[in-house]
Order: C-alpha cells, then sequence, then structure tokens
C-alpha cells in the first residue's frame, strides 16, 4: 500500500503536465470544459505511463520499495499484459468515482466512501491463496519483492 501511495504522488508529476499539454492543444478557457474529454486523455496518458513502466518490470515507486511486477508464470509482462493490467487496476477507485459521478453523495462522503473501499480490496488480497490483489489475479500478474542488491 506505501507504494500505491507514493505512486500516486509520483504521478501528479505525470498529470499536471499533460493537464498543461491538452489545455494548450485544446485551447481550454474553462477547466470543466471538454471534461469526458480531458478525462479520457488523462486515461490514456496514465495507462501509456503504467503499462509501460510494468512492461520494463517496476514504476519509480515500485523500484523504491523493491517491488516488481511479473506475469503468473514469472515473466516479464507483455505489453498488453501491462495494459490489462492497468485497466484492472481501475477497480481500486471506480465504484467511489461512479457513485460520486451519479451525485447521490457529497464530496465528504464519496471520501469517506473511497478509504473504505480501498481499505476493503487491501484486506481482500488477504484472501487471495497467493496473498495477491485482486486486480493482479484478474489480469494474469503478480507482484514480487526484489531482494537487496
Amino acid at each position: 500500500m506505501a507504494s500505491w501511495l507514493y505512486e500516486g504522488v509520483l504521478l501528479f508529476g505525470v498529470v499536471v503536465p499533460a493537464g498543461l499539454v491538452f489545455s494548450v492543444l485544446t485551447d481550454m478557457r474553462h477547466a470543466l470544459e471538454q471534461r469526458s474529454l480531458f478525462v479520457g486523455f488523462l486515461f490514456l496518458v496514465l495507462g501509456a505511463y503504467c503499462s509501460f513502466f510494468w512492461w520494463k518490470g517496476q514504476t519509480l515507486a515500485m523500484k523504491t520499495w523493491r517491488i516488481r511486477v511479473l506475469d503468473r508464470h514469472g515473466r516479464r509482462l507483455t505489453p498488453l499484459r501491462a495494459a490489462v493490467r492497468y485497466v484492472f487496476s481501475w477497480i481500486w477507485i471506480l465504484p467511489p468515482l461512479a457513485m460520486f459521478q451519479a451525485r447521490r453523495f457529497s464530496v465528504a462522503e464519496v471520501l469517506v466512501l473511497f478509504i473504505a473501499w480501498v481499505a476493503l480490496w487491501a484486506l481482500l488480497s488477504r484472501f487471495h491463496p497467493q496473498r495477491q490483489f485482486w486486480h493482479d489475479a484478474f489480469a494474469g500478474t503478480r507482484l514480487v519483492s526484489e531482494p537487496p542488491r
């Protein structure tokens, strides 16, 4: 989980320049202009970032915490497998985002639901035979500890 939180901080450095590029290219004047297109663009940018580094074996946060992502047979991920893992990794945040999008909950309620969902999803990994996160099981990938050099 610590790697996941650190990854979120590092992704800020990916999202901000991507947002700047998008806003300049589309001549965006207001934050809510072309919102759906912007969200789709960020989805693709984050997908390219994650898939590329998972294909290589590790993101910067994973290197810091000495974690490597492999397929279920212990081999490096193919670009397609890395992209599939990216899509399945959205299970971590999609349900709370859908609740917020439905506008039935306030921001504070969604924040509480988000924290509860992430905690529950993390705890569910304890029920996996190899204690892997379920999005990894669905994608045919696994996280392994890398020995210190």
